[in-house]
């Protein structure tokens, strides 16, 4: 197995190599697509890295990935199952896919918080004569009075 390489992104300008020593590749039969071929070929595949003792990471990407991805962890340990192609090399790769865009998205730091502004003052009399001008259209549909 070749190790996995995750492309650059937020927080990881130069992208990471995870050692294939460090992911744990399983396989099961698969219950989806394959016709006969379900029953005789292990084609769903487990992609598992334990991500406390991930070397490639930084103190401060584990802390945050451990952190943001907390309700997939059983333990420290992060699971992707695929099971969507019938073949198994297919589906190998796209577990390395998923893997690879979790740990991307895990290490981003959080974006920057919204500074709040204030509309113009045109954009406020927009709002209002637009407001004016449904409440008028909602009233002539109403009956009329006696």
């Amino acid at each position: 197995m070749e190790p996995l390489i995750i492309a650059p992104g937020p927080g990881i300008p130069h992208g990471l190599i995870i050692p294939a020593a460090e992911l744990r590749e399983r396989f099961a039969r698969s219950g989806g697509p394959g016709g006969q071929g379900v029953n005789t070929t292990d084609s769903k595949v487990q992609l598992s890295v334990d991500v406390a003792s991930l070397s490639s990471l930084s103190d401060a990407h584990r802390r945050r990935a451990l952190c943001s991805l907390g309700p997939r962890l059983n333990g420290t340990i992060l699971t992707v199952s695929v099971s969507t192609q019938r073949s198994q090399v297919r589906n190998r790769a796209e577990a390395r896919r998923r893997l690879a865009d979790l740990l991307r998205d895990a290490v981003a730091p959080p974006p920057p918080k919204r500074r709040r502004t204030r509309p113009t003052k045109a954009a406020e009399r927009r709002r209002k004569v637009a407001k004016q001008r449904r409440s008028e259209l909602k009233a002539s549909r109403r009956r009329p009075s006696l």
